[in-house]
């Protein structure tokens, strides 16, 4: 009797398996014919009528109101889908999503998820949908993968799956980068410096000498937010600072803290001298972007360190004496070479993902949909616009902006670079349009001295647990010491003891987290 209860058992929950697959098989929405095949480029389907709910931000721009913008209706008629947009502030974005995501019911078609999911939260729930079991219907996106391994590798789930589709940065152009006066080299008799004493040399002089002629010693030869510091200064002494608080792979595979290394010290001696001689100022905690602006509409400052766009669009136009020209302007260059390095570090891809509701009844409309959004031709128009409305294409092929489209309220009303509707791209090519000639030629001569940083990798739930658990104290800690060592009010004699301290603060147990993580990584790539 026992037996043929089990049996009955057994049966009676194979029928409910069934039943329940075929009721959600009934409720799935016919979405193209049963002959039409989505090559990538749009319409994605045959049929009329068809649409898709989708959760993102609306733009930063309060006028704004993406919901109408010429390229997001473009988009949509020409995939022939109607969308039902939710567009959130995005400024509240991450407040107000995460409550609806942590409930996971009546979610729209598409998210724009809130953060990268670091630690597997959404996807580890089966919340969205396993984006590669898709891949014969996603030929844009299969092949941007394909162009871009790293980006690949990160999206690379641990379960080996990938969950979303990438709005992405450009990496190497436009990044942080060393910026000088071009013309108080000129007029001091300097060539550009290209090594960490050459640089002590020209500072020397301007700390010395009236370069802005007002009869004052007013100048201060180095502007710099502190938080830029690292990356100025870092490698040259072989350190690759990242946004990963400090973990990198050395060339050999091994994962290091660059904040508890030998070459750390180093670095911490040099600035420590710097601000001994009076080169960092005293106050080089607390200065700001617009502090340093208002130096060069001063002519007050001959050098300073932040993203290579604000050289020639916001530095530049401040100085008194700037007339579109390199030699009168604040001009990115190469970094300095020090005693282990000399490069600049990047930045990650991966800016925001978007995932499909795996409870979607349309989720074979919602994959294509987003594929199509990433394809070529879309791409090229979020970044220039409209033909003959914001941008022309000159008879050489090149395209250049319309005088239009320097209104940027105009251009934002277009739907330019609608990253927070669509996974968009950044483009070198556009931004190099904006800028002076000189600046995007220079930058393509930077771009060649910048390294990728630390990798976007998913955690598993453990590790997420361990990083929680030390990270924020061990971060504290360094930031609070890393000025101590600077301005001296802790002798650099008790570097080991403060190493010491951060074996202590289990810094050994993240170390062993992150190698975890790299040599995932790395499988990935591979």
């Amino acid at each position: 009797m026992k037996k043929l209860l089990v049996i009955a058992l057994v049966f009676a929950l194979s029928l409910s398996v069934v039943f329940a697959q075929a009721a959600k098989e009934e409720t799935k929405v016919q979405t193209a014919s049963s002959d039409f095949v989505y090559d990538g480029n749009g319409p994605i389907t045959d049929l009329d009528g068809q649409h898709l709910s989708i959760l993102a931000q609306n733009s930063y721009y309060t006028t704004v109101d993406l919901r109408q913008a010429p390229i997001i209706k473009k988009v949509q008629e020409d995939a022939n889908v109607t969308v039902d947009w939710t567009l959130i502030d995005p400024t509240n974005y991450q407040d107000a999503v995460s409550p609806m995501l942590a409930s996971g019911t009546d979610l729209p078609d598409i998210v724009l998820i809130p953060t990268l999911d670091p630690n597997q939260q959404y996807s580890s729930s089966g919340m969205f949908v396993a984006l590669d079991e898709y891949f014969n219907l996603m030929p844009n996106f299969t092949k941007w993968l394909d162009e871009n391994p790293e980006t690949k590798a990160s999206l690379t789930a641990s379960d080996g799956h990938i969950y979303y589709v990438p709005l992405t940065n450009v990496t190497k152009n436009y990044q942080p980068v060393i910026m000088y006066n071009y013309k108080w080299l000129s007029d001091a008799g300097f060539s550009v410096p290209t090594t960490l004493d050459e640089l002590l040399t020209v500072m020397r002089y301007y700390n010395s000498h009236d370069m802005n002629g007002n009869g004052k010693q007013d100048e201060v030869a180095l502007s710099i937010q502190a938080a830029f510091l690292p990356y100025m200064f870092g490698p040259a002494f072989g350190l690759n600072f990242t946004s990963s608080d400090g973990f990198f792979a050395k060339d050999d595979g091994t994962v290091v803290y660059a904040q508890a290394t030998p070459e750390y010290k180093e670095y911490l001696e040099f600035l420590n001298s710097m601000y001994k001689e009076g080169l960092l100022e005293l106050e080089y905690t607390t200065l700001t972007r617009d502090q340093i602006i208002e130096r060069f509409a001063q002519d007050k400052t001959g050098i300073t360190f932040d993203f290579g766009w604000q050289s020639s669009m916001t530095y530049s136009p401040q100085l008194p004496y700037y007339d579109g020209t390199m030699a009168t302007g604040v001009v990115l260059e190469r970094p300095l070479e020090g005693p282990h390095g000399c490069f600049y570090v990047g930045r990650n891809a991966i800016g925001g993902i978007y995932g499909v509701n795996a409870d979607s009844d349309r989720i074979e409309l919602a994959v294509k949909f987003l594929d199509y959004a990433m394809c070529e031709k879309n791409q090229e128009m979020y970044v220039w616009g409209i033909e003959g409305e914001s941008y022309t294409v000159e008879p050489d092929g090149t395209k250049k902006y319309t005088e239009k489209a320097s209104d940027n309220n105009w251009l934002q009303s277009l739907g330019i670079n609608p990253a927070q509707v669509f996974p968009a791209q950044q483009s070198v090519e556009a931004t190099d349009a904006l800028v002076a000639k000189w600046h995007a030629d220079q930058d393509d001569v930077v771009a060649t001295y910048v390294k990728s940083p630390w990798p976007f990798i998913y955690s598993t739930e453990d590790e997420a647990s361990v990083v929680s658990m030390y990270m924020v104290d061990i971060q504290t800690y360094v930031d609070e010491m890393a000025v101590a060592f600077v301005t001296g009010t802790t002798p650099l004699s008790e570097y080991d003891a403060y190493v010491d301290a951060l074996n202590k603060m289990n810094l050994q147990d993240l170390l062993k987290v992150k190698q975890a993580q790299w040599d995932r990584y790395a499988k990935a790539m591979n």
